[in-house]
């Protein structure tokens, strides 16, 4: 039994997500190999499905490319409007997300989930658009073909001989919650073809021709057959993992690709991405910078980085390395990574070239140990199009290799500095020559290198070599002042004079970069370790905000403000001291892009796929329990987010910053619990001591003034006397109730409250308030509807005549005199439960705004400023009485049908019980109850009994 036990982190981990499933809307996919095999008329019978089982149906956007049978689907479905957006003169429709989002339906379709949308629009993608949908809780029908995932791009470029560019990443196509199949048989589809059902019959015989041969969609169709079954199999896995049907002990498959700045990088990026979901593997995408790579032009620079983001959208972990020697460096990032599977890309290289540079995968394969290398060779297979493209693309990378060696040259300045170093040491060696040999020379001319290089940079460095070869042969190698030479074995001292500083002058300025490099990320991880020290110390939300904001402006460059929310989840710019830190300009800031980012909790803004023409770029204050805030960055260098590592220490940066912002938030919470805890324990003392030391004297001044009044029949004529004997007996009383209150208070508080619960009718209850009662509601009619059907409750009578009284008190208080109030009760079930809910209504003012639950707090009054009596204390008891019984209590305004306020309804629950056995002994007593009432009420109303 223990093998099968459920491993608790799994449980949990699956009760994470299913909670987030809950939370966001259902993807379902309509899924096919071509277009025409019919997925929107697909998608569409489905919707009407849903349509006729009373879900909310809106159409989004359906394409229905004139197709009659499909157009006809679309009758009696709400269908939404397209917004209009300009691009290049022409008015363009596109699915409108904010009116999707404003309409809110159970279910929304929108077709072609691949397109590009135009620009203008929020997002880039349509898929995007899907994703806000979701997060908003809508469920999505959308249709895609295979030709438009990313991972299968290439695969269909080969087959079809046609590149499609619109393409979804993999993971939208994997985290769909339903992916139905629309298939077709390749026979079957070019039938509807030819008979007009798929395009225009002009288009239809070229596409017939073209991309629908009958071999492609063979091939097509065994790729989505294929995609189907990788995704069934799995939600196999899934499900036995989450039922413990099989525990299965291996290690799971890690994948690492070597991406190079060569075209086929985006190649060997989708075979990787394919390999990796073919095997269920994570995988890894790795650039290795070397010195010689450092010195590229920017495009191929920029094609690394391409192909970097491009893994990265296919699911992979990327990451940038340094270092001389790039076959160490992969090789030793892969047995740190426990990497079990390296790909890398297969020269085509032969000859004289291979012989100069051997191939990067026959070095890796050398050196792999127990690695196990794949070599993805590219195809050589390329239209004519493709090919003048790559001619192209190499050409322009020539003209900026040679455009950026101008630019990356020492100065001149640097070079005159190099000449006259040589003509120093050459008067250096004119004075030494006839103390020390004329080989020892060359070492003054190699220390002038190796200093050459490491001050000035390579290119100073290699002149001075030359030139000391030359100042070496010229003044001091017989014949003198002339550059032919006498004796032949010169000419190997010239030739390792030379080449020994061309090496030293190329290691030196190489390990001058390396350490350009290192101290540059030293000083990156010595700022985040700094700002972590000085944010663990922070106090204060302005601190932190401060500290933040420096930090990451000194490290990136770039201008930066932080937008926090406020109580009603509005984010807002928070200013700090302009000595401290570097804030946006009013101009540059969005605020409701920061909005979006705060409630989406995804980034926007400048370099990602939302709101790419934003001036900055919005990252969200992501912390464990919540989203804190917004971080805004103006790079002053928009190359400076393009490495990985660079993008992956600002997001280090951000969540630094929200961990000390959630930090200082429950701070305040806990600071703030301690305050209450301690005002509620004095306050609860002062309740116990007021309320037993003013009880002894009040039920004194109570006893006397009552004895004061029964002497009145005494002496009939002394009217002042007999007033001021019922102000006393009045006033006595009034205090009395408040200091009983502020006793039930205390007790109640105390946790010393006792139920001495009997089962009892609501009736008695009712009753014996409105005797204790009569003085105070005395110019106040009762009505009293209780049906007689009640059952028996379980309660407190004390506890509740009390409950009774205090409402009825606060009802006669804030209301006229002469208007009425209406008692009344019924039984509802819900839930399997059944309750008695009751409910006191009167004819007064209301409620205040926003009061309805505030009026049940201790020392909370309807009117703030008022000279009616009362401390407020009341109807928190009557909560707590409520609560201790296992009910409810609420207030609300009644309302008249024109919209008036008619008074306020005080109402409360209690539970109802399995009543005990003897009925017949119950009914005469209810019987008797409900007389006894009736004789009570008569002198203050005309009870009626429903």
């Amino acid at each position: 039994m223990s093998m099968n036990r459920p491993d608790p982190d799994e449980l949990l981990d699956k009760l994470q997500r299913d909670e987030e499933k809950r939370q966001r809307g259902r993807l379902k996919i309509f899924f096919g190999a071509s277009a025409g095999v019919g997925k929107t008329y697909a998608m569409l019978q489905a919707a009407r499905r849903r349509a006729d089982e009373g879900a909310d149906v809106v159409i989004g956007i359906a394409e229905t490319h004139g197709r009659s049978e499909t157009a006809a689907l679309l009758e009696g479905l709400d269908v939404l409007p397209l917004a209009v957006i300009e691009y290049r003169g022409r008015q363009l429709g596109e699915f409108d997300l904010d009116a999707a989002l404003a309409r809110k339906p159970e279910l929304i379709l929108v077709d072609e989930l691949a397109h590009s949308n135009v620009q203008g629009a929020r997002h880039l993608k349509r898929w995007q658009d899907v994703y806000e949908l979701l997060d908003a809780g809508i469920d999505v029908y959308t249709t895609v073909n295979v030709q438009h995932l990313e991972s299968l791009n290439d695969v269909v470029g080969q087959i079809t001989g046609i590149r499609v560019w619109e393409t979804v990443p993999d993971r939208v196509f994997d985290r769909a919650d339903e992916v139905t199949l629309v298939d077709l048989p390749a026979e079957e589809l070019l039938d509807r073809m030819r008979d007009g059902k798929v395009y225009l019959p002009q288009q239809a015989e070229r596409a017939v021709r073209n991309f629908f041969r009958k071999g492609n969609l063979i091939a097509l169709r065994e790729l989505a057959l294929r995609r189907t079954a990788d995704r069934v199999d799995a939600q196999m896995r899934e499900y036995r993992a989450d039922r413990s049907i099989q525990r299965i002990w291996q290690a799971r498959e890690r994948l690492l690709v070597c991406v190079g700045p060569g075209p086929e990088a985006p190649m060997l990026v989708r075979a990787a991405a394919r390999l990796a979901a073919s095997l269920k593997a994570d995988w890894i995408a790795v650039y290795v910078e070397t010195p010689a790579l450092q010195r590229l032009p920017d495009a191929r620079r920029e094609r690394t980085l391409n192909a970097l983001k491009l893994a990265a959208e296919l699911g992979a972990e990327t990451a940038t390395l340094a270092g001389t020697d790039a076959v160490a460096a992969l090789i030793g990032y892969a047995q740190a990574r426990n990497v079990s599977k390296l790909v890398a890309g297969a020269s085509a290289r032969t000859g004289f070239k291979r012989w100069l540079r051997r191939p990067l995968g026959e070095r890796i394969a050398e050196r792999a140990g127990d690695l196990d290398l794949t070599l993805i060779r590219a195809s050589s297979e390329r239209d004519g199009a493709e090919h003048r493209r790559l001619l192209s693309t190499t050409a322009n990378a020539w003209r900026e290799a040679l455009s950026t060696a101008r630019e990356r040259r020492s100065p001149p300045r640097a070079y005159g500095f190099a000449l006259a170093i040589c003509a120093a040491i050459t008067l250096l060696s004119s004075q030494l020559i006839d103390h020390i040999d004329l080989t020892n020379l060359v070492m003054l001319y190699l220390l002038g290198v190796i200093f050459t290089a490491v001050k000035l940079g390579r290119g100073p460095g290699v002149v001075l070599s030359f030139m000391s070869v030359a100042a070496f042969d010229f003044f001091f190698v017989p014949p003198r002042m002339s550059l032919s030479v006498s004796d032949t074995q010169y000419v190997l001292t010239f030739f390792g004079m030379l080449l020994t500083s061309l090496v030293i002058s190329h290691l030196t300025s190489s390990l001058r970069r390396e350490a350009s490099v290192a101290r540059r990320r030293e000083q990156r991880t010595g700022a985040m370790y700094a700002m972590a020290r000085e944010l663990a110390a922070a106090l204060t939300t302005e601190q932190i905000v401060g500290i933040g904001s420096r930090h990451v402006s000194e490290v990136f460059g770039a201008r930066v403000a932080v937008l926090l929310p406020d109580s009603v989840d509005q984010v807002k710019q928070k200013i700090e001291d302009p000595d401290a830190t570097i804030t946006l300009e009013g101009e540059m800031l969005d605020i409701d892009v920061g909005q979006w980012v705060y409630d989406q909790q995804k980034p926007a803004g400048h370099g990602t796929d939302t709101l790419p023409a934003a001036a900055a770029l919005y990252l969200p204050l992501k912390a464990p329990m919540r989203t804190r805030g917004v971080l805004a960055v103006v790079m002053r260098d928009e190359r400076e987010l393009d490495v990985p590592e660079q993008q992956r220490m600002l997001d280090a940066f951000a969540a630094q910053i929200a961990l000390a912002l959630e930090r200082v938030h429950y701070v305040d919470i806990a600071r703030d619990a301690l305050v209450n805890m301690e005002s509620e324990r004095l306050r609860n003392s002062l309740l116990s001591a007021i309320s037993h030391d003013l009880r002894t004297p009040l039920t004194t001044i109570v006893g006397f003034s009552s004895m004061l009044a029964q002497s009145r029949e005494a002496h009939p004529g002394a009217q002042p006397r007999d007033d001021l004997v019922d102000a006393i007996h009045e006033e006595a009383l009034r205090m009395t109730g408040i200091v009983t209150n502020l006793l039930d208070m205390a007790r109640l508080q105390a946790g010393s409250l006792q139920l001495n619960q009997q089962w009892t009718l609501l009736e008695e209850t009712v009753g014996a308030a409105l005797r204790a009662c009569k003085r105070v509601l005395a110019n106040h009619p009762v009505q009293v509807k209780l049906p007689a059907d009640l059952p028996l409750l379980h309660l407190d009578a004390v506890l509740m005549e009390r409950l009774f009284s205090n409402l009825f008190e606060n009802a006669a208080k804030y209301t006229s005199p002469e208007t009425p109030l209406t008692i009344s009760a019924q039984r509802l079930d819900a839930d399997g439960k059944s309750f008695v809910r009751v409910a006191v209504d009167d004819n007064g003012p209301g409620l205040p705004a926003g009061m309805e639950a505030r009026v049940f707090e201790k020392f909370t009054r309807g009117e703030k400023e008022s000279a009616k009596p009362g401390i407020g204390l009341g109807l928190a008891i009557c909560r707590a009485i409520v609560e201790a019984h296992g009910g409810t209590i609420g207030a609300l305004n009644r309302m008249s049908a024109d919209g008036r306020v008619e008074g306020a309804r005080f109402w409360f629950t209690l539970p109802v019980e399995p009543p005990p056995e003897a009925p017949d002994v119950l009914e005469n007593e209810g019987a008797d109850a409900l007389s006894d009432l009736d004789s009570t009420l008569n002198p203050l109303s005309k009870p009626s009994h429903e």
